[in-house]
């Protein structure tokens, strides 16, 4: 019996401070799979040659296409020419901490045309700013109330 109280404190004490380090060190692992999302970045896009025009296509360039596994380079092709739209290729956009492949797509070229103009009136408007404190030099015309920027008079402002 004497024997058996001391045994059986050891073997509680040994119970104890096995458990212990065993509570600390436990960890959770959560994996959300979100569809269409890669994890890894593309490589960056390989050189390929524009190759001669041809009349009625457009030339679509290559890019990197994830299999599930992999990065695998899919060439450019051709695509059969839209009259009054021009193709804007499709890109990897970095999102939520991941990397998902945004589609071509076919834009009218009126849309096109206003976006870049808005684009240079805006980094034209932004070199007036830097360069001649604040719009005061070389863009007088603009105070003067007959100059309106590219698409601002569709939407109204002007």
């Amino acid at each position: 019996m004497k024997i058996r109280i001391p045994a059986l404190a050891l073997a509680c004490a040994f119970s104890l401070l096995a458990a212990a380090p065993i509570g600390a060190n436990a960890q959770v692992s959560v994996n959300i799979n979100v569809p269409g999302l890669v994890m890894q970045a593309p490589p960056p896009p390989r050189y390929e040659a524009l190759p001669p025009p041809r009349g009625g296509f457009v030339w679509v360039p290559g890019r990197w296409a994830w299999d599930g596994r992999a990065y695998a380079w899919q060439r450019g092709s051709w695509q059969p020419e839209r009259r009054g739209y021009a193709y804007a290729p499709g890109r990897w956009v970095e999102d939520r901490g991941g990397w998902r492949w945004s589609d071509g797509d076919w834009r009218r070229h009126e849309a096109r045309r206003e976006m870049r103009r808005e684009r240079e009136w805006n980094d034209d408007h932004r070199r007036d700013d830097r360069d001649h404190g604040h719009g005061h030099g070389r863009g007088h015309d603009r105070d003067r109330g007959d100059f309106c920027p590219p698409g601002q008079a569709k939407k109204g402002n002007c």
